[in-house]
């Protein structure tokens, strides 16, 4: 794996990579590595396939499951046996 070092970053661009990444619970180098692999992303590419298949059904917009109603209460687990 390569290493790289960015000189000279903005601190406005920094502050803003760490909200990001905070907001996507990664830290500041996780982040900038989503950033590149994206931003250098070719169509076709797989890189997640759960990514993938939940970015499809957000383009489709969403899912609705049509669940059963429950015919029993919900019951407290018994942890005594």
């Amino acid at each position: 794996m390569a290493a790289v070092s960015i000189r000279n970053l903005d601190e406005t661009v920094r502050e803003r990579l760490r909200l990001r990444a905070a907001a996507h619970g990664r830290s500041m180098e996780a982040e900038m590595r989503a950033i590149l692999m994206a931003a250098v992303e070719e169509p076709g590419d797989i890189t997640n396939i759960v990514e993938s298949l939940v970015d499809g059904f957000v383009a489709l917009g969403g899912v609705d499951l049509n669940l059963p109603p429950r015919s029993d209460p919900t019951r407290a687990a018994d942890f005594g046996s």
